[in-house]
């Protein structure tokens, strides 16, 4: 059975299916992608469902090779540096990865997470319906941690056709990340108009405290107008809550089930991925929108992903001396006296 083999991951790398679901209620958190479009994305294009398992990779990136045999695979998210043996790659790209090459994935011009899948998907154990990791409970994944140098991944396919390297055509993950949608609530009316005024009008940058659990932002002071405390109560990802020193908290991926802050608002689901891939200082702002608006932005990007993954081949720019020698680029033969 082939497999991959880690040969170097920065912090953060895991593996991320769809997520766990229908545990909240007892206190397990959901987990999976922090940009669920982009996570779908290299999935398709290698023929696996959506929702398979995939390596989630951070800022701090990433280095593989295959064992066993060859791998299809494909890397879509964030602007990533993409090489495969020192060959420049597109940051959103499907190939045959073999035996003995090495694909690595480096921080690149844009994004903050990009995902690699094998096709066939990894084989790992479920952990109440998932094998996403949750890293601060030790839950799902591989081994519940992330990926570190020398771990092995199975993987569940058979034998892989090989396949010339091809540029994935996905504009749904050409996301400018300057204005990202919110629905109000649930607790907006715990802030005076002007607060709320301020909170849409921003602007908003990133902080480097962020993770997986929580983007925290920095930028105006939220006052409250009742408190900010709350009874506790479910979230959802996205959720806005705005503590006691006025900056707002988005809540994420490895997010808490439950929470006591007022949420000002929500990130709508396919705003997600956008926000995530917001590196730390960047400066965006929130725009309010209905709950209507909503579920169509959201039908939509389901569209979208319907219409399937289209490829063009890569073009190969650089020449290696070895490629160049052995070409025959003159034709004939030549002196240097008039006549020959």
């Amino acid at each position: 059975m082939s497999a991959l083999r880690v040969l170097s991951a920065g912090p953060g790398v895991t593996a991320q299916d769809g997520g766990r679901r229908g545990y909240l209620r007892f206190g397990v958190t959901a987990a999976g992608p922090m940009d669920r479009l982009a996570h779908a994305v290299a999935n398709l294009a290698v023929g696996n469902p959506a929702g398979a398992a995939a390596i989630e990779v951070s800022l701090g990136g990433v280095e593989a090779t295959a064992e066993s045999g060859p791998l299809t695979v494909a890397v879509a998210g964030g602007a990533f540096a993409v090489t495969l043996d020192g060959r420049p790659l597109p940051p959103a790209v499907r190939l045959t990865l073999e035996p003995g090459t090495a694909l690595k994935l480096r921080a690149g011009a844009a994004g903050a997470w990009c995902y690699l899948a094998v096709a066939g998907g990894f084989d790992l154990p479920d952990v109440l319906g998932s094998s996403a990791t949750h890293t601060r409970s030790g839950l799902g994944g591989f081994e519940g941690r992330g990926l570190r140098s020398g771990d092995l991944l199975q993987v569940a396919a058979g034998r892989q056709a090989r396949q010339e390297p091809g540029a994935i055509v996905a504009p749904l993950l050409e996301r400018r990340p300057d204005v990202i949608r919110v629905v109000m609530g649930p607790q907006d009316d715990y802030f005076a108009d002007d607060q709320v005024a301020a909170f849409l009008a921003g602007p908003w940058k990133v902080s480097a405290r962020s993770d997986r659990m929580a983007t925290f932002l920095d930028g105006p002071t939220i006052a409250h107008a009742k408190g900010h405390d709350i009874v506790s109560d479910g979230v959802a990802m996205g959720a806005i809550q705005i503590p006691g020193d006025g900056r707002p908290i988005v809540l994420m991926a490895d997010r808490q089930p439950t929470g006591g802050y007022p949420k000002i608002a929500t990130v709508i689901g396919p705003d997600l991925g956008r926000l995530a891939q917001v590196r730390a200082g960047t400066a965006f702002r929130f725009r309010a929108i209905s709950i209507v608006e909503a579920v169509a932005a959201r039908r939509d990007e389901a569209a979208l992903l319907t219409r399937g993954i289209a490829f063009e081949p890569v073009i190969r720019r650089e020449l290696s001396s070895e490629f160049l020698l052995g070409l025959n680029l003159i034709d004939g033969v030549t002196g240097d006296r008039p006549g020959d």
